[in-house]
């Protein structure tokens, strides 16, 4: 793989199902390719089915940020500053690590939701993404990405809702949704 031709910025958003699991398509074909991948998840506190898979597969390394069990509404101000250092220093952990293992792809899966709600500081990010290896493909996901980042941003794919099974009460089900 020539590494001259990564580099790109990529943001899948909107308020469809679909945004992580379209990030994780790409970790899939990156893995399958020989790239080496780092997945950082914020906002995220309950076990996924993905998480173990992704774990499986070569050059694949994921982490997660401070489990979140709560919505940012219901969080109190010290929750809330303490999940925004957590934060701040999960993202600063995970551009050490793309340095120091060479990483070729960074999925940020939910950054942007954590931008969105003061539970990570936007300007750590956006320093991140511009001084980050030249080389180092970024994937970021979450609804409502700010004008700057999508300024950044070489690609922009919206997730739409049309429809969805939890609008008629069906919840999230295991394999499917979570």
């Amino acid at each position: 793989m020539d590494k001259n031709k990564l580099g790109l910025i990529h943001i899948y958003t909107g308020n469809g199902k679909g945004k992580t699991t379209a990030a994780m398509g790409l970790i899939l074909r990156a893995s399958g390719r020989g790239l080496k991948v780092i997945l950082g998840q914020f906002m995220k506190g309950r076990e996924t089915g993905e998480l173990r898979t992704l774990q499986l597969l070569p050059g694949v390394e994921v982490f997660r940020g401070k489990p979140i069990t709560k919505f940012s509404f219901q969080m109190s101000e010290t929750e809330k500053a303490e999940v925004l250092q957590s934060h701040n220093c999960f993202i600063r952990e995970l551009s050490r690590r793309c340095e120091e293992t060479g990483a070729d792809l960074l999925v940020l899966d939910e950054v942007i939701g954590a931008c969105g709600v003061k539970l990570l500081d936007e300007s750590l990010l956006i320093d991140f993404l511009k001084h980050k290896p030249e080389h180092l493909e970024v994937v970021m996901t979450g609804r409502n990405p700010s004008s700057e980042l999508l300024g950044i941003a070489d690609y922009v794919s919206e997730v739409v809702k049309r429809k969805h099974p939890f609008d008629k009460g069906i919840p999230a089900r295991e394999g499917i949704e979570k």
